[in-house]
């Protein structure tokens, strides 16, 4: 990864924090907190994934429409971010595979 490269992925994610900045105060809560979530048992490829920028997206026609947060998604938002990462491998799964690959893992 070159300087070039850095410096274009802190343009893109501050353009992104800004489309947050622009959201209502409820939907930046809720968003806020997902991306907490994500961070901290999230997908391995998020930061080279889509999901938080499709995330804001879907925020924003959310929006539009005239919808609240909770509305759009549902009282448990937990379970929504669930659902957005059900398929996807997390940072739990690999912590899990690296034990189950340690010598004795087996109980031997």
């Amino acid at each position: 990864m070159g300087i070039q490269d850095i410096i274009e992925g802190k343009r893109q994610w501050r353009a992104h924090v800004a489309r947050v900045k622009a959201l209502p105060p409820d939907y930046q809560i809720v968003y806020q907190e997902m991306q907490r979530y994500f961070f901290k048992v999230g997908p391995v490829d998020l930061a080279d994934g889509n999901l938080l920028p499709e995330l804001v997206d879907f925020f924003e026609e959310g929006v539009a429409a005239g919808k609240g947060v909770l509305e759009l998604i549902g009282d448990d938002v937990a379970a929504f971010a669930d659902g957005l990462i059900k398929d996807s491998r997390t940072y739990a799964d690999a912590y899990q595979e690296s034990l189950s690959t340690k010598p004795g893992a087996d109980g031997k």
